[in-house]
């Protein structure tokens, strides 16, 4: 279901040339609504196999074990680089988001290239939902409310170009280590609230979007 309401929003923004971030916006609000429509209340899962999922732990090194949904993650992550730097379709993206009327001149698929884009993302969505199940074990419409931020930001902080082209999957593992470390820092002082985490985060995001202007501008100027 999440991959093709992603395949959905990717044809009417490609089709009907509309804004990415309003059409998102407005799928993500109506997602949210039909989960209140299934029930306003938390829905406890208990069906044992997700219950033994969740709390399977696969052993690393001495007491130290990682969980399922940091296996999906890595896996996940491991298949984004391959794809995004190692076949045609990441390529196809990485041109696409650089210039769309570049990459239609040097004949690429721009079409199912959009489309492509935004069904990966309503795939990739719908399995961190999953995954994000298995953490909680339990389903509410207003889970994750805000989290769509915490994606862009550690995005940003990462080094990924907001307006396309430029960056790569690697950062942002180190935009989510950074915030992590972060909440974990602030977490563990004691004497700070959690709210200094939205304000280092904010600070943070401030910084690394001048810090791309400022990179972006020395490259216009190099090749000038």
């Amino acid at each position: 279901m999440g991959t093709a309401f992603g395949a959905t929003m990717g044809f009417l923004i490609e089709r009907f040339r509309l804004q990415p971030f309003i059409v998102t916006l407005a799928g993500m609000f109506m997602a949210r609504g039909l989960c209140c429509l299934i029930s306003i209340d938390s829905i406890s899962i208990t069906n044992p196999f997700c219950a033994a999922v969740s709390q399977w732990r696969i052993p690393v090194w001495s007491e130290a074990s990682i969980s399922v949904g940091a296996v999906i993650a890595i896996v996940v992550l491991l298949v984004a680089v391959f794809v995004a730097h190692c076949t045609p379709f990441g390529r196809a993206v990485y041109a696409v988001g650089g210039s769309e009327t570049s990459a239609m001149l040097m004949g690429l698929q721009v079409r199912s290239t959009l489309i492509g884009v935004y069904t990966l993302a309503g795939f990739c969505s719908a399995l961190a939902g999953v995954v994000f199940t298995f953490y909680m074990l339990s389903g509410y419409g207003l889970h994750a409310v805000g989290l769509e931020l915490d994606a862009i930001a550690v995005v940003v902080i990462g080094g990924i170009l907001l307006t396309g082209g430029v960056g790569y999957v690697a950062g942002t593992l180190f935009g989510v280590l950074m915030l992590g470390i972060i909440q974990t820092l602030i977490s563990f002082d004691g004497t700070l609230s959690s709210r200094w985490t939205r304000i280092v985060v904010g600070v943070l995001l401030f910084v690394f979007c001048l810090l791309q202007r400022l990179f972006t501008a020395r490259a216009v100027a190099a090749r000038v």
